[in-house]
């Protein structure tokens, strides 16, 4: 739920000249695309770079740049492009991309921070700029709830670059994704109801409570609902072109329909997309639908970050620091203390997540566009309004550039290590021969609904027949010098057979074949067993 801000942004809009815009558009998307193509082949974090190179021309006299920056630097156009033309992309492109057997998998990590961390965050952050500093109690709330969000893109370049477990990215990005719709949630009360809630006491708690629930279930309701109905959709089509437009449709429809009811847009969106990347995915999409989908939405998400970042470091000149170093530098420590605070209180009772993967998320926990966007969003007289946007860019550029650039040391720092080369070996070896069994039954598939020949059909069969056991005698190989691979196969068949397992205590517990007592019991053999497993990963 996103209360637009209080100002003429239609005569603004309508000011405009479109060739203007166009123009100056271009200019940022070659300057950003220069820039990411520059860091991506030294293999830097971009999103770290595009600030950097956003605040040096920011901060000189370009002629030739200075109607770009006049342009960018406008709080309203700022926040157009960063809230709604490019967030539903950014959240819709990576919901889309997690498989939902990733997430259940990891779901107590990912919830313990998006739900627990956030909150932890947004309270102790709110209560110490209220008593330390004696700010509004507004006042302080709304920076907390900017505080809360994070923003993992350069953290999660860094992972892929170095190659780091599969899991820990998950999970970083994963509470993320709910963790900023919760934010915009914490925001949007703590802007424009916080004080009438105050001042009607218990009773306005609970109208908090209320609201809260309110603006979730929205969300959820209408993610879900548009999701599957999407996912649906596409069992009628075999055309990308098309799919891809549903999709478009599918991540803005979802986050402006759930705003117009006053629900929250981001969260209607990450359940939208995962629902479309995955049910949708398994019951209408072709391998060539799901390939295209794909590529298009990384490109996309590609350019938005490029051009929000370069943004973002545009935008970080206008702020005037003036005498307000304690205060900054306060603010700072408050927001590292708080998320430190939040991970390993969060965290506290997951057994099997490893600490020095605490260690990681936490000074991992970025700030970045979503918080810039919502603190230029307060209307102009909204008590406290310069602290919070004076604190909120300096907190932003801290976190992106000093913990940004320290998080690749500190992985090496935590030990943890990159994947061996014969790890990699094994992973595509794994890889190439699922790709040749698909491809075996996509064939079959093929076959019947086009009628080809058993001829035709027969020759790429046996082709692909030959390459898997190729594929096979190398595994064996590897199996034969490194029998821990053996075993990992053994854990991760043992893994999806206790989770049958727990699926079938709950199929008799519902066909009221055994107590829950029974249940319960049965369970928490199947969970024991699944955590030994995980623990003897790390």
């Amino acid at each position: 739920m996103y209360k637009f801000p209080e100002n003429s942004w239609g005569d603004f809009l309508h000011q405009l000249d479109p060739h203007y815009v166009f123009e100056l558009g271009l200019l940022m998307i070659m300057i950003a695309a220069g820039i990411t193509a520059a860091a991506k082949k030294f293999k830097q974090p971009y999103p770290i770079v595009l600030v950097v190179f956003g605040a040096l021309i920011g901060s000189f006299n370009i002629p030739a740049l200075e109607p770009l920056k006049t342009f960018i630097t406008q709080g309203e156009i700022f926040h157009f492009v960063v809230i709604t033309l490019f967030l539903p992309a950014l959240i819709g492109e990576a919901s889309l991309k997690l498989p939902y057997s990733h997430l259940k998998d990891n779901k107590k990590p990912i919830f313990a921070l998006a739900f627990g961390g956030t909150l932890i965050s947004f309270l102790v952050v709110g209560f110490s700029m209220y008593y330390l500093f004696d700010f509004n109690i507004s006042t302080a709330f709304v920076f907390a709830a900017l505080m809360s969000a994070t923003d993992p893109v350069s953290v999660l370049s860094i992972f892929k670059n170095l190659g780091v477990q599969k899991r820990l990215s998950i999970v970083v990005e994963g509470e993320s994704l709910f963790n900023d719709g919760l934010a915009v949630v914490f925001f949007n009360i703590s802007s424009f109801y916080l004080l009438s809630y105050l001042d009607a006491g218990w009773s306005g708690f609970g109208s908090g409570l209320l609201e809260f629930i309110k603006v979730i279930s929205i969300g959820l309701i209408v993610g879900g609902g548009l999701g599957y109905a999407f996912s649906i959709l596409t069992k009628y089509y075999d055309d990308y072109p098309l799919e891809i437009i549903f999709s478009i449709i599918l991540f803005y429809g979802s986050f402006l329909l759930s705003e117009s009811l006053q629900g929250s847009g981001v969260i209607a969106v990450v359940v939208a997309s995962i629902i479309f990347g995955n049910f949708g995915a398994k019951i209408g999409m072709s391998p060539t639908t799901k390939l295209n989908i794909s590529n298009f939405w990384e490109v996309a998400a590609l350019l938005a970050n490029s051009l929000v970042f370069l943004m973002v470091g545009l935008e970080i000149t206008r702020i005037h620091l003036a005498d307000k170093w304690w205060l900054i530098i306060a603010a700072i420590v408050i927001v590292l203390v708080a998320r430190s605070i939040a991970v390993y209180t969060s965290l506290f009772f997951i057994k099997s997540f490893p600490l020095n993967w605490k260690h990681l998320i936490n000074w991992g926990g970025l700030k970045g566009s979503l918080s810039i966007a919502l603190a230029l969003s307060l209307p102009q007289n909204f008590p406290g309004r310069e602290d919070i946007v004076i604190l909120s860019f300096s907190v932003v550029l801290t976190s992106l550039i000093v913990q940004g650039l320290t998080v690749k040391p500190l992985i090496s720092f935590l030990g943890i290590k990159p994947k061996s080369e014969q790890m990699v070996e094994y992973e595509y070896l794994i890889a190439e021969l699922h790709r040749y069994d698909t491809a075996v039954q996509e064939i079959h598939r093929i076959k019947q609904k086009l009628y080809i020949t058993e001829q035709v059909s027969g020759e790429l069969i046996a082709q692909y027949e030959k390459r898997k056991d190729v594929v096979k005698a190398q595994l064996n190989d590897l199996y034969e010098s490194n029998p821990a691979f053996k075993e990992k196969q053994l854990d991760t068949l043992q893994k999806h057979v206790l989770y049958a397992e727990h699926e079938a205590i709950d199929k008799l517990l519902g066909d009221e074949i055994i107590s829950s007592e029974v249940a319960e019991k049965e369970h928490e053999e199947v969970i024991d067993s699944i955590v030994q497993i995980a623990e003897k990963h790390h």
